[in-house]
């Protein structure tokens, strides 16, 4: 199957992207929907390329409570096995009468232990408890100093709050049409300031008889602007110079389009720099479609109301007819 994609002379070519031009080792999408890259690095053992820390900072909030508590309850069933094997009558105060009674005994007073509150009526009285106790006594004050820098670091960390439209879309645009997609600070009194917008595209283009990627940075309507305190749709027109001028959605598809955002801003709380990425893939730019408005004004409170909700939101609508430049051609197979 083969197609006609147009190769605009006057595109800024962006040699800087970091992803390789070769197509046959690439697999899926270059960047991913929340902004990490698509890729998994191999050839070093897995100790060498984890990073618990990073991880930890990193990962969903879900996933971080989730992987605490596990830990938690782990390391305390751990340590009361361990008495359960030193055997019951190393401690003291114990009312328990069953075997599994007197297991959980052991266990809420390896709690205890483990985060130093010691209640106090069953305590360790044989050389062997108290050892292990000071053991994991020990354990708990480590543990709970790597759990409050990971608090810290999670909370300290700055981010940019930002949700992006789940589409781009090809929509009408003085009297053309343009690329355009849009985002949003959702935090209440969360507003970036200096905003800056970088997208390129990535496409596929025959180049000396072999397809490459292909990489551009687009021209947008406006790419700052100087706060951010309502959403900001990304407005990318699609004229002679652009390489999207002509192409359809199976074109996109056979070119395998992806569009990478880059925003950048100043955020006043953390007094940082913030940034965030995202990407669109051929299969997320909706054709003949526009944004409906997302905020309106409330006469009884006297303000403007950003309705998040309709972020993704957006109505079919017919594109006008575009007649393009004279192009150079090339067919890609």
């Amino acid at each position: 199957m083969a197609t006609h994609k147009r190769v605009h002379l006057s595109s800024k070519v962006n040699n800087d992207t970091g992803f390789g031009n070769s197509t046959t080792n690439v697999g899926g999408r270059f960047i991913n929907r929340d902004g990490s890259f698509n890729l998994e690095k191999e050839g070093l053992p897995a100790w060498e390329r984890y990073s618990i820390y990073h991880s930890m900072l990193n990962m969903p909030r879900w996933k971080f409570i989730m992987i605490i508590g596990i830990f938690y309850l782990s390391v305390n069933l751990f340590f009361s096995i361990i008495y359960a094997l030193i055997g019951a009558n190393e401690f003291q105060g114990m009312i328990a009468q069953t075997p599994w009674q007197k297991f959980k005994e052991i266990y809420f007073f390896s709690t205890e232990t483990f985060t130093t509150v010691g209640y106090g009526r069953v305590n360790p009285v044989g050389d062997a408890a108290n050892f292990v106790a000071s053991i994991e006594a020990i354990s708990g004050f480590l543990s709970l100093a790597i759990f409050t820098g990971l608090m810290y670091g999670r909370f300290s960390k700055p981010k940019a709050f930002l949700m992006f439209s789940d589409h781009a879309l090809i929509s009408p645009y003085r009297g053309k049409t343009a690329l355009m997609f849009r985002f949003v600070s959702y935090k209440d009194n969360h507003v970036l300031t200096d905003v800056e917008v970088k997208v390129t595209i990535g496409l596929q283009q025959m180049e000396n008889s072999k397809t490459e990627y292909k990489f551009y940075t687009l021209d947008l309507e406006r790419q700052r602007v100087d706060s951010l305190p309502m959403n900001f749709t990304v407005v990318h027109p699609l004229d002679e110079h652009s390489p999207l001028t002509g192409l359809g959605p199976e074109d996109m598809k056979i070119a395998d389009v992806e569009v990478y955002v880059l925003i950048r801003g100043f955020d006043n709380v953390y007094s940082n720099i913030v940034l965030q990425r995202t990407s669109y893939t051929y299969e997320e730019i909706k054709f003949n479609a526009k944004f409906v408005p997302m905020y309106r004004e409330s006469v009884e409170r006297n303000t403007t109301i950003v309705e998040l909700s309709k972020l993704n939101e957006y109505i079919e609508v017919e594109l006008p007819v575009f007649t393009p430049a004279l192009n150079e051609e090339e067919s890609v197979s």
